[in-house]
């Protein structure tokens, strides 16, 4: 109990510090478009703009990848189907192909939408990490629309599960006590990476993400 305390506080520390720097940057998500690698689009999760990742998004700059940030996404309050859609729109409007996802909480469900979708060809693999494949359980406590679209049993949660086909194309990467996902985000026919740590939002700063989002990019 005492470890997953800690966990939780170290967690919501990342958090909020980040949360709070994105508040004051500046970067131009422009000066990490260039690169010779795979192109890489970044989708972060609900209530967060792409600064929140982006400790992530310099590391992959570093390695050579083209990072590309969706601005129409803003702090994707919006649905699923919605920031697919835009996201869908910026991959024809550049005319990318060959891309890897890597998208946190939210941004994995809107990315499975994506690679389901009109654009599907345009997506090589994705990285999702701490997804809420299944839904979580607590979302049916939130008063808030866009919480509880994380619902079990919200459609968009149900209908999503169903597409199954490129689930081997995903890699899944979760902390193995995750606060704000009791079910975890393990995803049937996707390679399925579980940390032996606990986390929703520093685990972005794991090493094994770029570990495993090097392997995707060979």
């Amino acid at each position: 109990m005492l470890r997953k305390a800690g966990w939780w506080a170290a967690d919501y520390l990342y958090a909020g510090y980040w949360q709070v720097r994105a508040m004051f940057d500046r970067t131009d998500p422009a000066s990490f478009s260039s690169g010779t690698g795979a192109h890489i689009v970044v989708l972060p999760g609900v209530y967060e703009t792409w600064k929140f990742m982006q400790p992530l998004v310099t590391a992959l700059h570093e390695r050579g990848h083209p990072v590309h940030i969706v601005d129409t996404l803003h702090r994707n309050q919006r649905p699923v189907v919605d920031m697919a859609r835009r996201v869908e729109e910026y991959l024809d409007h550049r005319d990318l192909t060959d891309v890897i996802l890597v998208a946190h909480s939210k941004g994995g469900l809107a990315g499975k939408v994506v690679m389901t979708g009109g654009a599907q060809t345009r997506v090589r693999s994705m990285l999702a990490i701490a997804t809420p494949f299944g839904g979580s359980r607590y979302a049916r406590l939130m008063l808030s629309r866009t919480l509880r679209e994380f619902s079990p049993d919200d459609p968009s949660i149900v209908s999503l599960a169903q597409q199954l086909t490129v689930n081997e194309r995903i890699v899944s990467i979760y902390a193995g006590f995750d606060p704000h996902i009791p079910e975890g985000s393990e995803l049937a026919g996707a390679r399925n990476v579980r940390l032996d740590t606990g986390g929703h939002f520093r685990i972005l700063a794991h090493p094994r993400v770029l570990a495993e989002l090097a392997v995707l990019a060979e």
